[in-house]
């Protein structure tokens, strides 16, 4: 087990500044959805606080478990989280449009979040097992891509763009930190080059008609104001409204009215805005920002290539995930359905995302013990 008095001031800080930002979330999810209830009868915000007691016991798991004996099984790992995705088109349940959960009993997750976790450990297994000190080289770099390119088509297929693009900023992020060796990094972009018309089709073709609306409404939400422009539009609203200090926990128009879609799941960002205003959404960005910190204090300090790759991994996802929720609240972004990282509500993301971060913890921990 993980010695307790390894963790030094930063880590403490950690735990301090996940107990305030998972707060926020479901002061959030509270404010807007009162006595709310899901599909089982609890209130949303009680519910959320169930997940976040699972997600910590997760935490804990992943912290006090050597990642190096988890990564012995990196592979049985990735196998049956595939195997899940692949039963989703099959058997799984369909909400919003899309068909993304599997249910037992009174119990619903997204294989596609844990698909996440098996995703990593397979590609950090792969590459630290024969660690490419020059950088990949064309073999390496395809067969690796194999490893994405199943669970990605399966989530697009759901559909479900933001969890598909999510995982390829693991994939993308390791092989950013590994690089490519210098002659085929010429080959691989000219190829890249000539290729991306046909990729850019191929996935335009798998798109939903409503994720093709999206794009077209991030270019121009004013043109559909009452429809596929709405979200953004009153999204901004809500933001702009917030001003400097905000209009208190139940005091946002946008939010308390109804005017803003999907409230306490993809633009809970808009909701903690109007409420709180920019002084809190500094202090919200203050607290990611930390975090962010102190993983890529793990990733470089991390005992072996595993545990790095591990690390960068995860970064890039914690960061793909507040970069793209805050940009499409901003109407900086296309619309995804990207949630904001243990502030959003949902079950299966704040379980994951949780887990992960024990991950990060249980990598500096391994450095410092003998």
């Amino acid at each position: 087990m993980a010695n307790h008095r390894m963790l030094s001031g930063t880590d403490k800080l950690l735990f301090i500044i996940l107990f305030f930002i998972l707060a926020i979330g479901v002061l959030s999810i509270y404010s807007v959805t009162g006595g709310l209830a899901s599909r089982s009868g609890t209130p949303l915000y009680l519910k959320q606080i169930t997940w976040i007691i699972i997600g910590w016991i997760v935490f804990l798991a992943m912290a006090w478990v050597d990642y190096r004996e988890m990564a012995r099984f990196a592979f049985p790992i990735y196998g049956v989280t595939l195997f899940l995705l692949a039963l989703v088109p099959l058997v799984g349940h369909t909400g919003m449009g899309a068909r993304r959960w599997l249910v037992i009993g009174s119990f619903s997750f997204q294989p596609s979040e844990l698909v996440k976790i098996g995703l990593l450990f397979a590609l950090a297994k792969h590459f630290s097992d024969d660690y490419p000190k020059e950088g990949l080289d064309l073999k390496r770099l395809l067969f690796s891509g194999i490893f994405l390119f199943v669970p990605f088509i399966f989530i697009l297929k759901q559909p479900d763009l933001g969890t598909a693009l999510s995982v390829s900023t693991m994939f993308l992020s390791m092989i950013f930190i590994l690089g490519l060796k210098s002659k085929f990094l010429i080959y691989s972009s000219l190829i890249s080059a000539m290729l991306s018309p046909f990729i850019g089709q191929f996935f335009w073709d798998h798109l939903k008609e409503y994720q093709k609306k999206r794009l077209f409404t991030f270019i121009n939400p004013a043109e559909d104001p009452t429809g596929t422009g709405y979200q953004i539009i009153q999204s901004k609203i809500a933001i702009g409204s917030g001003g400097l200090y905000g209009k208190g926990l139940f005091g946002g128009t946008q939010s308390q009215l109804k005017f803003l879609p999907e409230r306490h799941t993809d633009f809970i960002f808009s909701v903690f805005a109007e409420q709180w205003g920019f002084v809190g959404v500094l202090v919200l960005f203050t607290f990611f920002f930390l975090i962010i910190l102190w993983a890529i204090d793990v990733a470089v300090k991390a005992k072996d290539p595993l545990g790095s790759l591990l690390a960068v991994g995860i970064i890039g996802l914690i960061f793909f995930y507040f970069f793209i929720n805050v940009g499409m609240t901003l109407g900086v972004m296309p619309v995804v359905g990207v949630p904001l990282p243990l502030v959003s509500y949902g079950g299966s993301a704040m379980v994951t995302t949780l887990g992960m971060l024990g991950l990060l913890l249980n990598i500096k921990v391994r450095r410092l013990m003998r």
